[in-house]
């Protein structure tokens, strides 16, 4: 009930009980003028109002520097509301950076109302719920408040980094043309080899040197055949991998390198799945194109991190989701019980690739300089090249990234040429 309700009711109650006790009608006139605001009050006090709400988005999709607008127009299907009060309820992670969410307003019957605002967010999904609507008479005695349901949500994908090229070989391929080398003669761009003449066969493949040396036969140049792979992204979303300096999470780095290593892939004409690895197994089946992309994107764009005990350890990877043999690329800060696990999926025959987001590097930016600080330091970092010295002698492709650096240079760096062609 109204506290301005009930406060007019104990005026009225005391003038009236002072009258009566002290028999003075100066207290009983006094309360008249009282009693007839809060009658007419109570007359005038407003029904159950019937609006119609619509909301609208200018984006179902944004990054983070792009702004929504979000539009809501409230139309009146029943009569006259003297004060109506409007009110969005906005997902507290958005920022409003230009208008109002909410307006006050007189609102004739069949009229509509309407206002809009700008809202900035962070990575994730945002969902709109309800319009808060308060109706009041025009005394303010009586509100109202009802909710009016408008569901609308959009996603703010995770910041996109072109990168050059990626160079993957698993000793798996597809049926579909792609740009990875499938280690088979056939059309290609690569020199593969040298074979006779076959019916069919392009003039301009003819090789003049070999058939030179041997003329009584006809050699022309092999290719070595490009396909499509499989490939696995699996992101580590375990809360204990994770490193949180004031606001900012190393989780963050995870799911930008997720992102511009799925459109490189995609890009490339393979076939790309996405597992978020934490609290649970959150699965993107695998596929192509475009769709695929967008796909993994919104996926990324809702990941959490999350503590589970059951999947406190890789050991728990759900390897049946890859085909056997093919590429997987795990993005994780990394655990020092986790190099055992990766090993024995090197050893099932899966290409293994790790990009490692640096927790040292990002934890030290925010350290003052000082000896114990560094030392340790240099004790962690000692630790952490054991452990890549490990992976590596596996025949594991580790990429160790200092956060500090853009990622589309560490990749350009580390991931253009295959391990065994780098001089």
């Amino acid at each position: 009930m109204n506290k301005k309700f009930i406060l007019l009711s104990l005026i009225i109650y005391a003038l009236l009980a002072a009258g009566l006790i002290t028999r003075n009608g100066a207290f009983l006139a006094l309360a008249v003028p009282v009693m007839v605001y809060w009658g007419a009050a109570l007359l005038f006090a407003p029904e159950t109002p019937q609006l119609r709400v619509e909301r609208r988005l200018s984006h179902d999709r944004a990054t983070p520097d792009q702004p929504v607008i979000v539009t809501v127009t409230v139309t009146n299907e029943g009569p006259l509301l003297a004060e109506l009060m409007l009110v969005d309820a906005v997902p507290p992670a958005l920022r409003i950076i230009e208008g109002q969410a909410g307006v006050l307003t007189t609102l004739p019957g069949g009229e509509s109302v309407e206002f809009n605002y700008q809202v900035l967010g962070q990575r994730g999904l945002y969902r709109f719920s309800a319009v808060s609507a308060t109706v009041s008479d025009y005394f303010g005695l009586f509100p109202l408040q009802v909710s009016l349901s408008a569901p609308a949500q959009f996603f703010v994908l995770p910041e996109r980094v072109k990168l050059r090229r990626v160079a993957i070989r698993p000793r798996r391929v597809g049926l579909y043309s792609g740009q990875i080398p499938a280690r088979q003669g056939g059309p290609g761009v690569e020199f593969f080899g040298v074979r006779e003449y076959q019916p069919g066969d392009p003039v301009r493949w003819i090789n003049s040197r070999a058939t030179a040396r041997y003329p009584q036969t006809l050699f022309v140049n092999e290719f070595e055949q490009e396909r499509m792979v499989d490939v696995g992204l699996v992101v580590d979303a375990r809360r204990q991998s994770d490193v949180q300096v004031g606001s900012e999470s190393l989780f963050e780095y995870n799911i930008q390198a997720a992102a511009a290593l799925a459109e490189t892939f995609l890009g490339s004409g393979n076939r790309v799945g996405l597992l978020v690895y934490g609290r649970s197994i959150n699965w993107t089946f695998p596929g192509y194109g475009k769709v695929q992309q967008e796909r993994i994107m919104r996926s990324l764009a809702q990941a959490e991190q999350g503590a589970g005990e059951v999947f406190e350890r890789l050991e728990h990877l759900p390897t049946w989701l890859f085909p056997l043999h093919s590429q997987l690329v795990l993005i994780s800060p990394l655990l020092p019980e986790d190099a055992n696990e990766l090993i024995k999926l090197r050893a099932r025959g899966y290409r293994v690739l790790v990009i490692s987001p640096n927790p040292i590097e990002f934890e030290r930016r925010m350290l003052a300089d000082s000896k114990p600080v560094a030392l340790a330091v240099r004790i962690a970092q000692a630790e952490r090249d054991l452990l890549f010295k490990k992976l590596r002698h596996a025949q594991i492709q580790v990429v160790d990234w200092p956060v500090a650096v853009p990622f589309y240079q560490v990749a350009h760096t580390a991931l253009s040429r295959l391990p065994w062609q780098r001089g």
